[in-house]
């Protein structure tokens, strides 16, 4: 009879990779806990975990994000990874107009809807970006929601749209209740404000919109400012603040491509919840679309003013290009100071 040649054991490596593929199936497959699996091949669930960890890294588990809703993940990631976000919201770029703002301002929606434990407590800004978001919240988002606006809302000007409403039509769509405050987003005097905010009655509400947990607002570009339709501003007070170095507003703040105030003077006359005090949010949600946005998402994303960004594709590039240009000019000027300090030395 012919010999029959004596089987090759296999190789530490080929056991290994036979042991990951035996607990990915169970943990992926037949959706095991890692603590079952442990009991069941006589591993510590330490191995276990270390095993999956390594099926992934070595590709014999490939995990792909297919979301339903048009997003791009991978881009997300990166996102979250530059500027440490808590989460990022991305979506395919539709131009500048109309069609992009939905789209993220949906996307908004439904994270917002989405959340884990639902927000009793919700503070939101105003303008065209949060009425389009307050327009996608599908009905009965967050049953008996608290909704609290954050700045000074009171129109000087008839507009079209009804960009002031949107606390009311937050709390609607979540059988809920609003709290308003019922003053300019700006007054004519620094004294002015000081006063106003400290009625009781004010006072109450921005208290209430500093505790809020989640805070929902648009990121304002320079261009198409909704505080001159309103009639706060004239296109020369605009003109100015560019000239002050000013790339956009949140909560009616206009700040400064590092996210400092830009103009001071005007903000001591700008009524509502102070940009600083959105770093305590659990939830910081910004929301902007479009080439014009780019600039003050940026910088509301170096100044830590948002923790979650809701934006589109160009917007999202724009910034960790930015962000990329600006830690290679950190890293150069580190080495100059460590060359520097070597040779005095």
């Amino acid at each position: 009879m012919p010999s029959v040649a004596n089987p090759v054991p296999p190789t530490r490596d080929e056991q290994r990779e036979h042991r990951m593929v035996q607990v990915a199936k169970l943990y992926y497959d037949l959706e095991r806990t890692q603590s079952e699996i442990a009991e069941e091949v006589g591993l510590t669930r330490w191995q276990v975990s270390r095993l999956l960890r390594d099926a992934r890294e070595t590709g014999i588990v490939r995990i792909a994000i297919v979301p339903r809703a048009q997003r791009l993940p991978a881009l997300e990631s990166r996102l979250q990874t530059a500027f440490g976000l808590r989460e990022a919201i991305v979506v395919p770029s539709m131009g500048d107009g109309d069609v992009a703002q939905d789209a993220v301002a949906q996307a908004a929606g439904q994270y917002l809807a989405g959340l884990s434990p639902r927000p009793g407590l919700v503070g939101v800004s105003w303008g065209r970006t949060m009425a389009s978001v307050a327009h996608w919240l599908a009905p009965g988002w967050n049953d008996g929601v608290r909704v609290v606006l954050m700045n000074g809302a009171t129109n000087l000007k008839s507009a079209t749209l009804k960009t002031n409403t949107v606390a009311e039509r937050f709390a609607e769509a979540g059988n809920g209740t609003a709290t308003l405050l019922p003053v300019p987003a700006i007054v004519g005097r620094a004294e002015t404000r000081s006063v106003i905010e400290a009625d009781p009655v004010i006072a109450s509400v921005l208290k209430l919109a500093d505790e809020a947990p989640v805070a929902c607002f648009g990121l304002g570009g320079m261009a198409g400012s909704v505080h001159v339709e309103s009639g706060y501003l004239t296109a020369a007070d605009v003109d100015g603040l560019v000239a002050k170095k000013a790339v956009g507003d949140l909560l009616g703040r206009f700040i400064d491509a590092d996210g400092a105030i830009a103009d001071p003077t005007l903000d001591a006359r700008t009524i509502g919840l102070a940009p600083e005090r959105l770093r305590a949010k659990s939830h910081s949600i910004g929301v902007a679309s479009g080439r014009a946005k780019h600039a003050v998402v940026l910088a509301a994303l170096k100044a830590r003013y948002v923790n979650v960004l809701v934006t589109d594709e160009a917007t999202a590039l724009h910034a960790l290009s930015n962000q990329a240009v600006s830690d290679q000019a950190t890293n150069e000027k580190a080495l100059s100071e460590n060359r520097e300090n070597t040779h005095a030395g």
